[in-house]
C-alpha cells in the first residue's frame, strides 16, 4: 500500500471524526498523521513492518496500530465503525471547496445533504444560502465548484513545495551517478507553479542503461511502470508519478526545453517556427530549405535557432515572452539574492516558533540586512493574538537588543476589520516602524463590501503593505471575493505597497494579479511570513511568483537598503 493511500485513510478518518463531532484533538492527530504519512521519503509500509513507523513525526502506538491493522485487513476498525452510522455520501462532500467537515455536517443537519447529489439539488434549489454562516455567495460557490467538475475525489495535484522536496533529492542523487552527464528538472517543476501534475526529469547519460536502474532504486521510488535506455516512468511513495526521459548530451537543450513546457508555450513556438520554415521537437530543429535537422545542446541555442533571447522557464506560459523575446525586451527578472530584507514574520508572541532573537539571526544568517516582526494582532481570532500593551512591550524589547549586522523593526500583522479599520489604535501603531494590515476575518463578506474594506485600510497613512491580498491557500481555500483591479488602483493613489507571500500555501497575490500590479505602478514587497527560522527559506516560493510576473529587482521595494525603501513609504512622502 502507497504513502497516499496510507494518508488517504486516515484523512478519511479524521473527516468521520470530526463529522462524528468528535474532541478535536482527535481530528488534528490523525490528520497530522496523515500529513506525515504522506510525505514521508521512504514506504511507511515497509517502515511498519519493521516496526519502525513510530519513528515518523506525529505517529505513536495508537495510530501505528492502526497503520498495522489497514495494512493487514484493508480498513482501519475505527473508520468502519463511524461509516455504519455516517452517511458514506458526506465525505464526498466535505472535499467541495468551500466546505469541510464542520460545513458539511451543518448541511446534513439542517438541509439533511447526505451526497453530492443533494448538495447539488439544495444548491440548486437556493436553499444553501438560508443556512447560518452560508448566504448567497456560498451557495453560488459550491454552485460554480459542482459544475467545475468538483466531484468530491481527492485532489490529484501536489503542491510545489512537497514536488520540489521529492524532485530535487532526486535529481541530486541522479547527478552523483557516475554516468550523468546532465540532469535537470523540467515540467512545471521548474516553471515554479502553484502546484504540479507529475515530475518531469530529463538527462543525458554516458550509460542510459545503468542510469535508468539507479533512478529506479532510489529509495523515493516506489514502483517503476516501464522502462528503458529511453528513460522511464515511476510512482513516488507519496503517490506523485515520474517521468524520466534520456537523450544523447548534444539533444540535451532540445529535450529539456520542450519538457519545461508549458504546453501553451512550446504550441505558439512551433506555430511560429512552422511560418519561417522549421519544425521544433524534442530531438531537434528540421529545416524545410536545407534538409538537416539539427539538435543543440543547451536551450539558449534551440531558442537562438529561433531568433529570439532565452526565455527564463518562469515566464513560459504564452503571456508574451516570445514576442518580447523577439524583440530583445525580456526584462531582468528579480533573483533571489536581490532581496535584503523580510518584512514579514513571527514569533511566539503569537504563533511563531522561534524568540526574535532567533527569527533575527536566522535571517542575519541568510544576508539579510533588516527584518520586520509582525506578530498577530488583537483580533487575529486564533487564541494568538497580541495585545495593545503586549505589543509596547514587545517594541520595548526590540529597540533594547544588541544585534550586530542587521537592523529589527518593530511592526505588527494587523486585522483590517469590515469597515477597513485596523485593530489596533493610532497611538500605539505609530509606535511602530512597519504596518502590514492583512484580512484574517470575515472571509466571506461580499465582493463589494470586501473590496471596500481593503480600499479602506489602504487610507491609512501608517499601512505600509496589505498582506497576503486574497487570502488563498492553493488547493485549500479560494480567494475571497475582491475586485483586484481596484485594489490594484487604490494602491497607486495611497502609495500603498502589495505583498507577494511566500509561505508556498498561500503565494498570494498570485502571479498574474502581481504582474498586473507591476505593470500598474504598484511597488510589491516579497515576504517569507516565517513562523520557523528554517520557514525563513520559503523567500523563494516568493521569488518565483516575482520571476513568473515579469517583476524586476526594481519593482521590489525590499531589494533596497532599509534607508531607502523607508523613503518609499507613504509616511515618508
Amino acid at each position: 500500500m502507497r504513502n497516499g493511500e496510507i494518508a488517504e485513510a486516515f484523512e478519511e478518518l479524521a473527516s468521520l471524526y470530526e463529522l462524528d463531532g468528535v474532541v478535536v484533538y482527535r481530528v488534528v492527530a490523525y490528520r497530522n498523521a496523515a500529513k506525515a504519512i504522506r510525505e514521508a521519503g521512504v514506504s511507511v509500509e515497509e517502515m511498519a513492518r519493521q516496526g519502525r513507523v513510530e519513528e515518523l513525526s506525529g505517529v505513536g502506538k495508537t495510530i501505528a496500530e492502526k497503520i498495522d491493522a489497514l495494512l493487514e485487513t484493508g480498513s482501519i476498525p475505527a473508520a468502519e465503525k463511524l461509516k455504519a452510522r455516517i452517511p458514506s455520501g458526506l465525505i464526498a462532500v466535505t472535499r467541495i471547496p468551500g466546505l469541510g467537515p464542520k460545513r458539511a455536517r451543518l448541511l446534513y443537519e439542517t438541509l439533511d445533504v447526505a451526497s453530492l447529489d443533494n448538495l447539488r439539488e439544495a444548491a440548486e434549489q437556493g436553499r444553501l444560502k438560508d443556512v447560518p454562516g452560508f448566504g448567497a455567495k456560498a451557495e453560488e460557490n459550491v454552485l460554480t465548484a459542482l459544475a467545475a467538475g468538483a466531484d468530491g475525489s481527492p485532489k490529484t495535484r501536489t503542491l510545489l513545495s512537497k514536488a520540489l522536496a521529492i524532485g530535487e533529492e532526486l535529481v541530486g542523487a541522479l547527478r552523483d551517478h557516475s554516468s550523468a552527464l546532465k540532469v535537470e528538472l523540467a515540467g512545471s517543476a521548474r516553471r515554479w507553479g502553484d502546484d504540479v501534475k507529475d515530475l518531469d526529469i530529463v538527462a543525458a547519460s554516458s550509460d542510459p542503461a545503468a542510469f535508468v536502474e539507479a533512478f529506479g532504486s532510489s529509495p523515493a521510488i516506489d514502483v517503476v511502470h516501464s522502462s528503458g535506455e529511453a528513460g522511464a516512468r515511476a510512482v513516488t511513495h507519496t503517490g506523485l508519478p515520474v517521468d524520466l526521459r534520456i537523450v544523447p548530451e548534444e539533444a540535451f537543450g532540445n529535450l529539456l526545453q520542450h519538457f519545461t513546457g508549458s504546453g501553451k508555450h512550446n504550441e505558439a513556438l512551433r506555430t511560429a517556427a512552422v511560418k519561417r520554415g522549421l519544425h521544433v521537437s524534442e530531438y531537434g530543429i528540421a529545416d524545410d530549405e536545407s534538409g538537416d535537422s539539427l539538435a543543440y545542446a543547451t536551450e539558449e541555442e534551440v531558442y537562438e535557432r529561433l531568433g529570439m533571447q532565452w526565455v527564463p522557464p518562469e515566464l513560459r506560459e504564452n503571456r508574451g515572452e516570445l514576442e518580447a523575446a523577439r524583440a530583445g525586451r525580456l526584462p531582468q527578472l528579480i533573483e533571489l539574492d536581490d532581496i535584503r530584507g523580510d518584512l514579514h514574520m513571527h514569533t511566539t508572541a503569537s504563533d511563531g516558533h522561534a524568540s526574535i532573537e532567533e527569527m533575527a539571526e536566522a535571517a542575519r544568517e541568510r544576508g539579510y540586512q533588516y527584518v520586520a516582526i509582525t506578530d498577530h494582532s488583537a483580533s487575529h481570532g486564533f487564541g494568538d493574538d497580541v495585545q495593545p500593551d503586549e505589543l509596547l512591550r514587545q517594541v520595548e524589547r526590540i529597540r533594547a537588543l544588541e544585534l550586530e549586522g542587521i537592523t529589527v523593526l518593530a511592526g505588527t500583522e494587523s486585522n483590517i476589520l469590515l469597515d477597513g479599520s485596523l485593530d489596533y489604535e493610532d497611538p500605539v501603531l505609530e509606535q511602530l516602524d512597519w504596518v502590514v494590515a492583512s484580512v484574517h476575518t470575515s472571509f466571506r463578506t461580499p465582493e463589494k463590501e470586501q473590496t471596500e474594506r481593503m480600499m479602506n485600510a489602504m487610507e491609512h497613512p501608517l499601512v505600509d503593505a496589505i498582506g497576503h491580498p486574497t487570502g488563498r491557500l492553493i488547493e485549500r481555500r479560494a480567494p475571497y471575493a475582491i475586485d483586484i483591479d481596484r485594489v490594484i488602483a487604490k494602491a497607486v493613489e495611497t502609495g500603498t505597497f502589495l505583498e507577494i507571500n511566500a509561505n508556498p500555501d498561500r503565494r498570494d497575490l498570485n502571479d498574474v494579479y502581481a504582474k498586473a500590479a507591476g505593470e500598474a505602478g504598484v511597488t510589491l514587497v516579497i515576504d517569507s511570513d516565517a513562523h520557523w527560522p528554517h520557514t525563513l527559506a520559503n523567500m523563494r516560493y516568493g521569488v518565483a511568483t516575482g520571476r513568473r510576473a515579469w517583476l524586476t529587482a526594481e519593482q521590489v521595494a525590499n531589494t533596497r537598503p532599509w534607508a531607502e525603501l523607508d523613503k518609499l513609504r507613504k509616511r515618508s512622502r
